[in-house]
């Protein structure tokens, strides 16, 4: 068994022909964010993955293993709920206000300009329907959000720093909202239609 325990973020440094050439493996989230885990590449060789702790795995990056080859990360399709609007009957802030009680249960989110994306849980399912919006199943890569004080996010380190005085001057962007204060009853009417 090989053993990797470098990760290069999206390949960066690397020349393009390399990563096109690099064995690949196919990972779905809950190995992805795992920082120790076994997978075999696309050339049938078993490579032990050992990353610093808290260290996830995103679609695109490369890892090194102990003889110097270069193994590409695949983000597998996999279960997931798909969240939109609803044009009829809500807004395209309702994505907002969804991100914000889902961020609230700590649930890994994908964060699109268009739409959500969570790992299946009926009871979600049921709280954003209500929230008038379409929540469909489909079979994709999952990309959660990384969290602003973790390692590479799901749109890669930026390369740059905030210093901690930076943005001191900035006025509170408006009063902090009890979950409950969206629209009290709001839940328990029906549209007519099914999301």
């Amino acid at each position: 068994m090989l053993t990797a325990n470098k990760l290069m973020p999206q390949g960066r440094g690397l020349a393009p022909v390399l990563i096109k050439r690099a064995a690949t493996i196919e990972l779905d989230w809950d190995v992805r964010q795992k920082s120790r885990f076994d997978a075999t590449d696309s050339q049938g060789r078993q490579i032990g993955v050992f990353l610093p702790r808290g260290t996830a795995v995103r679609g695109g990056d490369v890892l090194v293993t102990e003889d110097g080859s270069l193994v590409r990360v695949i983000a597998a399709p996999q279960a997931v709920l798909v969240i939109t609007a609803c044009a009829q009957h809500g807004t395209p802030f309702d994505l907002t206000r969804a991100a914000y009680h889902l961020g609230n249960r700590h649930v890994p989110i994908e964060l699109k300009p268009d739409h959500l994306k969570i790992e299946p849980d009926h009871v979600l399912a049921d709280m954003l329907r209500a929230m008038h919006l379409i929540v469909r199943e489909a079979k994709e890569a999952f990309e959660p959000e990384g969290g602003a004080y973790g390692g590479h996010g799901a749109h890669g380190q930026h390369g740059h720093s905030h210093d901690a005085h930076e943005h001191s001057h900035a006025a509170p962007v408006g009063p902090v909202l009890h979950p409950d204060a969206y629209g009290g009853g709001h839940e328990h009417h029906g549209h007519g239609h099914s999301h």
